[in-house]
């Protein structure tokens, strides 16, 4: 199930699924979700894996999509939800660019449609299986995001963790579930011959690991994390979003990433790296 806020990207999700092999229907009344569910169980030799796409654009889906849901459960049918969000910044322009009408503008401005369907849809957000803020994402990084989750196999409970370096200066990452300020580490910023490189170099690097309290918190903070990552395996969760911030997301926090990757990169569970904040200057 593919639902979140319109302008969020649910249409370039549905098309990374179909290439992952998904059956996939967009704009499904909420009604007839348990009757797709009955028709897939008996055909599951054509139709194995189903993606479905809704939204606001139905009128009864937020009203009646926990009781199809239940039904669902009834019929023993595995249902996994992802929700699509962006900033409000971010969903204004893409409606002005497209020229795309809002389904609950119809009577208000774009802007109050847009926050109106956020209050809406707070309750199936909480719901969701993995929550994706596509804000700074292009159709290339919601595809692999999409296929780092869906092509593990079925009865795979390895946890897929992404390290992601952001700046606070652009904002909180809405995927994160742990966030982790490194704004105290030496800024490789104040250096003219280190501001204008980023925290994959190496002299950056050594730069923002000089001081013996960054050494500490590194060691103590990779600890952690090797304590606590088997422990939400352990629940179930299939998908972690781990945040490094500094001011400009350019060089403490993707230095510390880059290192977290290596110490926690040898072991069988998959780890993803994404800098937020550099994607213009690799562009």
């Amino acid at each position: 199930m593919v639902t979140g806020l319109s302008g969020s990207g649910k249409t370039a999700a549905l098309k990374a699924l179909e290439d992952l092999g998904f059956f996939c229907i967009d704009n499904l009344p909420v009604a007839l979700l348990p009757k797709l569910a009955q028709l897939s169980l008996f055909s599951r030799e054509m139709v194995t894996k189903v993606a479905i796409g809704m939204d606001s654009r139905e009128s009864e889906f937020l009203e009646r999509y926990i009781e199809a849901f239940e039904e669902l459960d009834t019929l023993g049918t595995k249902v996994e939800l992802v929700f699509l969000e962006s900033d409000d910044e971010v969903l204004l322009k893409r409606f002005s660019e497209t020229r795309r009408r809002h389904p609950l503008a119809k009577d208000r401005s774009v802007f109050e449609g847009i926050c109106q369907e956020r209050k809406l849809f707070a309750g199936i957000k909480e719901r969701a299986d993995i929550s994706i803020d596509t804000s700074s994402m292009s159709v290339h990084d919601l595809k692999r995001t999409l296929w780092d989750y869906f092509k593990r196999e079925t009865d795979e409970k390895q946890l897929q963790v992404t390290l992601l370096s952001f700046g606070f200066r652009n904002g909180l990452p809405r995927e994160a579930n742990i966030i982790f300020d490194v704004r105290y580490l030496p800024n490789p910023y104040f250096v003219s011959e280190l501001k204008d490189k980023n925290g994959t170099n190496p002299d950056v690097f050594k730069f923002v690991f000089s001081s013996v309290e960054a050494e500490e918190s590194f060691q103590k903070f990779r600890d952690i994390l090797k304590y606590l990552l088997p422990l939400y395996e352990a629940e179930g969760k299939s998908y972690l979003t781990i945040a490094i911030g500094c001011t400009g997301g350019k060089h403490r926090s993707v230095a510390f990433v880059e290192r977290l990757a290596d110490a926690l990169g040898d072991s069988e569970r998959k780890i993803r790296v994404l800098h937020r904040d550099l994607r213009d200057e690799r562009n």
